[in-house]
């Protein structure tokens, strides 16, 4: 059984960084930018995905999901970085499973998406439903379970890493690429997700789901193809939806609209753009870039857009 040990439990993990957080370069102004100071700005083992806006250990933070492959691009493992933008820090936490002797994995999941509603995180497993976190239960694991977690396979990794261990994997009838939430017009957070499909032709979906509750599920409130391909994320706000769409090398592009029927905006997302994220207290809209080198998370205040 893995050796874990609760983050509240120990001093030196106690706050947001404890003694293993890492900087990250931030430009402030319109738009926000955030880049990363070591090789994860170039590394083609772990590619970021997935974004949200949360608050973990008393701090409010902008979480990032990675997956990591190897070379035949086989998934070998998930991370989380909590990202806090006051202080240009962030910290990982590895995305974990447990088999039925207590035996830590690594989950090895694309984490192509996420929704974080307060101590509950939803992470798009694609092809693999929904996996859901609770951030509550953040342990620090040993050498050995902390190398497997992160997909080491042994290699020379720190001494210690945070995880935390899924609860439950909710299955959805769509193929889970990403996920994001849904807000009212006042920037309420409703119980509600968009649940979307990533496809190299204009048939991938996007349904609206309820958040489960007790023993239920993802309940389904409806379906619609907006006709637009390499959809990477969406989120909705009052009467507004808002798609990001990756085109390749090209800067993202942002569609958003009121109906079924989405339109081109002239926001410009990141090149190789993934998720995003509604911010209601700082009000931005958050996206981010995957590919090597041109890796920056962007916040895009919500003056440049029809909030």
């Amino acid at each position: 059984m893995a050796q874990v040990v609760p983050i509240s439990n120990d001093r030196k993990m106690l706050g947001l960084f404890g003694t293993i957080w890492r900087p990250l370069w931030q430009k402030r102004g319109e738009p926000v930018e955030l880049k990363w100071l070591s090789a994860r700005t170039y590394t083609a083992k772990w590619y970021p995905q997935g974004i949200d806006v949360g608050t973990w250990q008393g701090r409010r933070v902008v979480a990032v999901s990675w997956f990591r492959k190897d070379k035949s691009g086989r998934h070998l493992a998930s991370r989380v970085s909590m990202i806090d933008l006051k202080r240009s820090r962030l910290v990982d936490i590895a995305l974990t499973f447990e088999d039925d002797d207590g035996r830590i994995h690594p989950a090895q999941i694309h984490a192509g998406g996420i929704a974080w509603f307060g101590d509950r995180l939803f992470v798009a497993a694609t092809g693999q439903g929904i996996w859901e976190f609770d951030m509550r239960a953040v342990r620090r694991l040993g050498r050995a379970d902390a190398r497997r977690a992160i997909g080491a396979n042994g290699r020379g990794y720190g001494a210690s890493a945070l995880a935390v261990v899924r609860t439950r994997v909710h299955p959805v009838p769509l193929r889970c690429s990403f996920v994001g939430r849904v807000f009212d017009a006042d920037g309420t957070s409703l119980p509600r997700v968009l649940i979307g499909e990533y496809r190299n032709d204009e048939k991938g979906r996007i349904g609206e789901f309820t958040i489960p509750t007790g023993d239920e599920g993802f309940t389904k409130l409806d379906t619609s193809r907006p006709g637009i391909r390499h959809m990477q994320g969406a989120v909705h706000w009052g009467e507004h939806r808002y798609v990001s769409q990756s085109r390749d090398l090209k800067a993202g592009a942002l569609w958003s609209g009121t109906g079924e029927t989405l339109e081109r905006n002239e926001v410009v997302l990141p090149v190789g753009c993934e998720d995003l994220a509604l911010d209601p207290e700082d009000r931005m809209l958050w996206s981010l870039g995957e590919h090597p080198w041109r890796r920056v998370v962007r916040g895009i205040p919500f003056t440049q857009l029809d909030i």
